[in-house]
């Protein structure tokens, strides 16, 4: 780990010098470029050169604890050895933290994809309140949010829904609900009073650059139809709905959710290359994925992560083992918590990867 801190501190000298030179400055766009990575590496060097203060204040306070002989004196030596030993332990935990390779996607904004599971109706039902609790979730954060697809029932299910979440760090904290989500509660629609288990799938998608995902015309299919509403209602008179199948890996993304069957094109192939991303992202890690996989579980979307219990009120996440007794807050969008301790769960994981470096 010293040696990968010492490495970033040459680092960020060398490029405070050269984003310096009159040169350099000249290039705009180079300038730019490295001013972007010395501001990335900052932090981490302010907690390194406040490490390192501490460990020689150390060391100077147990020389000089050597050479005391008032009593007073030693005893305040003593206590701002174990001071100091305490702040040098937190100040290594923060450094292990700064030091985890930051996910490129963290800062870019999302799609959330909901379908539902098991359960039939009330699955679709279920499926509506996860949507509604991201929902009110972005709108706690100030994100924005829009529809990109919506499959609903007739009682106000939904059976697949696909929007974007607009706001900087949403994929950081969204990016741990991908996986199945399970409901146990008394449907309305049961007169016998008996819980149901249902289910729904969440996929969170980062949203990406055209430049990254480049989609060969000729690999896509291309089909339009009439948007339909609730049950099969005719809510448009034009084939305005698209539906644009990927032919290489039979991906397949549709859109109706615009009046204009080109504005509904652009949406699908958004979707689509998030969806490509995502994928090439897997395969790209499979390799590797037994060996860093953390307690927060893969993020597969047949993995279960979560049970929402009505009867009882709690939520509980199982890939972290958290349970929390206040379902109704959660489901209006109060999840932090559960997120923060993911997140936690996930650093500590990671931290340890590097204390063993």
């Amino acid at each position: 780990m010293l040696e990968r801190l010492n490495f970033i501190e040459n680092k960020y000298e060398e490029l405070s010098i050269k984003i310096s030179d009159p040169e350099v400055i000249k290039n705009q766009k180079e300038w730019q470029k490295l001013c972007k990575e010395n501001a990335e590496m900052e932090e981490v060097v302010l907690k390194y050169r406040e490490y390192k203060k501490a460990l020689q204040d150390l060391k100077d306070n147990r020389e000089m604890l050597k050479e005391e002989t008032d009593k007073e004196m030693k005893e305040m030596e003593q206590e701002e050895i174990k001071n100091l030993t305490e702040r040098i332990d937190k100040i290594e935990d923060d450094l292990k933290v700064l030091l985890i390779p930051k996910d490129p996607n963290d800062d870019r904004n999302v799609f959330v994809e909901i379908r539902a599971g098991a359960g039939g109706e009330e699955a679709a039902l279920f499926a509506a309140d996860l949507t509604r609790m991201y929902t009110r979730y972005a709108e706690r954060k100030g994100w924005g949010i829009e529809t990109m697809s919506l499959n609903a029932t007739d009682i106000g299910g939904f059976k697949e829904i696909v929007f974007m979440v607009k706001g900087k760090g949403a994929y950081s904290r969204l990016k741990y609900e991908s996986g199945t989500h399970r409901v146990q509660r008394v449907p309305d629609t049961e007169s016998s009073g008996r819980i149901h288990t249902s289910t729904a799938t969440v996929a969170v998608l980062p949203e990406v650059d055209d430049v990254e995902v480049k989609v060969n015309p000729n690999d896509i299919r291309i089909d339009v139809f009439r948007a339909s509403g609730h049950g099969g209602q005719c809510v448009n008179t034009t084939d305005s709905a698209v539906r644009i199948t990927h032919l290489p890996t039979g991906l397949v993304v549709s859109c109706q959710d615009e009046k204009s069957q080109l504005k509904n094109k652009e949406k699908a192939m958004k979707v689509l290359k998030s969806r490509l991303y995502k994928k090439a992202e897997a395969e790209r890690n499979a390799s590797i994925a037994e060996n860093r996989r953390s307690q927060v579980g893969t993020g597969d979307r047949s993995e279960r992560i979560r049970t929402y219990n009505y009867p009882q009120g709690r939520v509980t996440d199982h890939r972290i083992g958290m349970t929390l007794y206040k379902l109704d807050s959660f489901l209006d969008g109060d999840i932090d918590e559960m997120v923060d301790a993911l997140i936690t769960s996930d650093q500590a994981e990671k931290m340890k990867t590097i204390g063993n470096d």
